[in-house]
């Protein structure tokens, strides 16, 4: 089950405040909030509606212990280099 840290961080990488992501993901604010919160008892349903919510909005959530590491959240998908302008190429002609 995600933790209240993998909540939070998928929240912040989609840019979402807590009225968006209850607004988003069907759960009601208060719940989210208590979602977000450690310590307390745990919603399964909250926590599971959040997680399948966020993960269709291309978060991925990633267990404790995955790749050696601590439970974390990431971007499903990749950002594409053709996306924006490439560092090398920034210049004062495409200052925007």
């Amino acid at each position: 089950m995600i933790t209240s840290q993998q909540i939070r961080a998928a929240r912040a990488l989609l840019g979402l405040s807590q009225d968006e992501a209850a607004a988003l993901t069907g759960v009601d604010r208060e719940a989210l909030a208590k979602a977000e919160t450690d310590g307390g008892e745990r919603d399964f349903a909250v926590a599971d509606a959040l997680e399948k919510a966020f993960a269709k909005k291309g978060i991925a959530f990633i267990e404790d212990g995955e790749n050696g590491g601590g439970p974390g959240v990431r971007l499903a998908h990749s950002v594409d280099p053709c996306d924006g302008i490439r560092p090398e190429d920034l210049n004062a002609t495409n200052d925007g």
